[in-house]
């Protein structure tokens, strides 16, 4: 569409001013006038046939096709500029191809074909000039047309302004005609160049809409010209790194003359050799699978040919490709050296280098274009004598291109690989074998490090364990908060009820029975103490057996806890019902309990739960006591 629309554009308006031209190559113009609106047509049905993207999907069906191009606004376009206007030559004459007018509603096509272009082309920043400067031409030429129409509306010649009279023969050929007006209106645009002066308000009004048209125009060249630099410089400084800044830098920190004449050579030889040193920069606004595969044809050949990553998976190879980075060393500069702690390996696109001894000197071999060096430093295996280092002094011998791959890289993709993993430490060790580098020890393989997720699910587990423990702690606590709480109320009931002052005669049958327990009924209460410590005997091994049981108070968790307080319940239950007994008969239980425990050489306070409840019984038993008195002075108040 590009060639219609730009004819129509400039013919119609250069036929429509000179006369002479049109008439002179009409047969021409109507050949080409009705060629161009053929390609009209086409380029209708073209559209018709053209698929468009709903939510992402391409849209081929030729039902759905029409109907998006029929109801568009397009299509009303694309018809009125194909409309038979040319009828109108029966009208106005054929000398007045205006008529065609209807046939520039076709631009907006022409801007979409080139911005297509420009995006398309590998030259963009000289498609851009090159559209300028059309652009600029279709302009200059409209402005000559209209210069010409309005000097023969003035009249050819009536002054200095307007184009000279055409009786004169230097003036009167066509090509003279239009390059004149066309020179004369480049004049005014590009405010270069001495014009006549205008005479008429005719002309005054042309001149002013031209200069500011002028201002307009040379705007656009400066804006668009600035732009063009701009991309040139971001181009230049993404590619190559800032030579300016280094420069600078140098200066500034007086370094000596031979090492600056080293990096100017450094970067005259990347300039001239366009050599890229920032290529993830370069695409890192591709999506990854663009990055990748970009990667995969550039660099996938050259990994292909390292020996530890033949017959890898091509996944792998894939992320390593990404890995990459280029370096270009210079002359008699040394890659590595003999003892170096390696942290990368390299492998050589392109140049020279050479496997020199200590003194610099002797050359052992030369590595060129395939080679590669430093691979087994990187996999960190065990056994390896040299532990990691460089076992010899590596030198370029004239500019060399190597990428370099580090280890830190390596280990981030093979830590989702493990199979490959596995694979390449194990050809790194045949290497080692080969080359005598290799320590044997029967434990290399069984004495390998846990792998970092089994040590976290290790440490999940003694977590998970330490927060059941502190739960099981905080139960305990609460239950014991309960307990204490429990038996502080006890204790105030009791200070309560030993407040209230005892009768006389309650105290005297007190006494009474007191000392009727210790004369008169000895026989009986010995006989009464002797089942009470079978009893006390039964109780005492159930509840060592509980003691047993209990002395692991954070295992046993929630129950443990519920037991004590259920017993100290029932105990304080007893207590209150064995209030009726005698008050001296279980004072001497107590006693031969403590004597038959002494017997047995189990008079420490600290095993099982015995010591616990021994005292919690003589509190019982105590309370017992005061019940009951407070019971028998009830009844005689009644």
């Amino acid at each position: 569409m590009i060639f219609p629309i730009v004819y129509n554009s400039v013919i119609i308006i250069l036929r429509t001013c000179f006369t002479m031209i049109a008439l002179s190559y009409l047969p021409v113009w109507l050949t080409l006038d009705y060629l161009a609106d053929l390609m009209y047509i086409i380029d209708m049905v073209i559209t018709v046939h053209t698929g468009y993207l709903d939510q992402g999907i391409l849209i081929r069906d030729i039902y759905q096709l029409k109907k998006r191009y029929l109801h568009s606004k397009r299509f009303l376009r694309d018809v009125v500029s194909l409309l038979p206007t040319d009828l109108l030559y029966f009208v106005f004459g054929i000398q007045t191809p205006m008529v065609r007018i209807n046939r520039l509603l076709r631009i907006p096509r022409l801007n979409e074909a080139l911005d297509r272009m420009e995006t398309r082309t590998s030259y963009p920043n000289t498609f851009r000039i090159s559209k300028l400067m059309i652009y600029i031409f279709v302009l200059i030429h409209w402005n000559a047309c209209l210069y010409f129409a309005l000097s023969s509306y003035i009249g050819f010649g009536s002054d200095r302004w307007v184009y000279p009279n055409m009786t004169n023969p230097e003036f009167a050929s066509m090509r003279r005609q239009y390059i004149y007006c066309f020179w004369f209106s480049a004049q005014i645009f590009t405010t270069v160049g001495d014009t006549p002066l205008p005479k008429r308000e005719e002309e005054y009004l042309f001149m002013i809409a031209d200069l500011l048209i002028a201002v307009l125009v040379f705007a656009s060249i400066v804006g668009n010209v600035g732009n063009v630099i701009t991309s040139l410089r971001d181009r230049d400084n993404v590619f190559f790194p800032n030579h300016e800044l280094v420069k600078a830098y140098l200066r500034s920190h007086h370094i000596s003359k031979e090492l600056r004449q080293r990096i100017d050579n450094w970067y005259q030889h990347l300039h001239i050799n366009k050599k890229i040193m920032r290529e993830n920069e370069i695409l890192q606004q591709l999506p990854v699978h663009l990055r990748t595969e970009i990667a995969v044809s550039v660099h996938l050949p050259t990994l292909s040919k390292v020996t530890i990553f033949q017959s890898c998976e091509k996944s792998l190879l894939e992320e390593l490709v990404l890995k990459l980075n280029p370096q270009v060393f210079s002359p008699g500069e040394y890659v590595c050296r003999k003892g170096d702690v390696g942290h990368e390996m390299y492998i050589i696109k392109e140049g020279k280098l050479a496997v020199v001894a200590d003194d610099g000197i002797t050359e052992f071999a030369v590595l060129s274009e395939g080679n590669f060096f430093g691979e087994i430093s990187i996999l960190n295996i065990k056994g390896n004598k040299s532990g990691n280092r460089r076992t010899a002094n590596i030198r370029s011998i004239g500019y060399s291109d190597l990428f370099s791959l580090s280890k830190e890289d390596l280990t981030d993709v093979l830590s989702e690989f493990p199979a490959a993993k596995c694979h390449l430490e194990e050809k790194g060790r045949q290497i080692l074998t080969k080359m005598g580098m290799l320590e044997e020890s029967g434990e290399g393989t069984e004495g390998e490090t846990e792998k970092v997720e089994t040590k976290i699910q290790r440490l999940e587990r003694n977590l998970e364990i330490l927060q059941t423990k502190l739960a099981r702690l905080m139960v305990e606590l609460e239950s014991s908060n309960r307990k204490m709480q429990a038996r502080v109320e006890q204790l105030e009931w009791e200070v309560a009820a030993l407040g209230t002052q005892l009768p006389e005669d309650v105290e005297g049958e007190l006494a009474e029975g007191r000392g009727e327990g210790v004369g008169g009924e000895v026989g009986w209460e010995r006989e009464e103490a002797e089942g009470e410590e079978e009893k006390g005997s039964d109780t005492k091994v159930k509840k060592q057996g509980q003691g047993e049981d209990g002395k692991d108070v954070t295992k046993e968790g929630d129950g443990e806890s519920t037991k004590s307080t259920k017993e100290d319940t029932e105990r304080t239950v007893e207590g209150d019902k064995s209030g009726v007994k005698d008050a001296g008969n279980q004072g001497k239980t107590i006693e031969d309990d403590k004597e038959k425990s002494r017997e047995k050489g189990d008079d420490r306070p600290g095993k099982g739960d015995g010591a616990e409840i021994e005292p919690e019984d003589e509190k019982d038993e105590k309370s017992a006591e005061r019940k009951s008195e407070d019971g028998g002075e009830n009844g005689k108040e009644d």
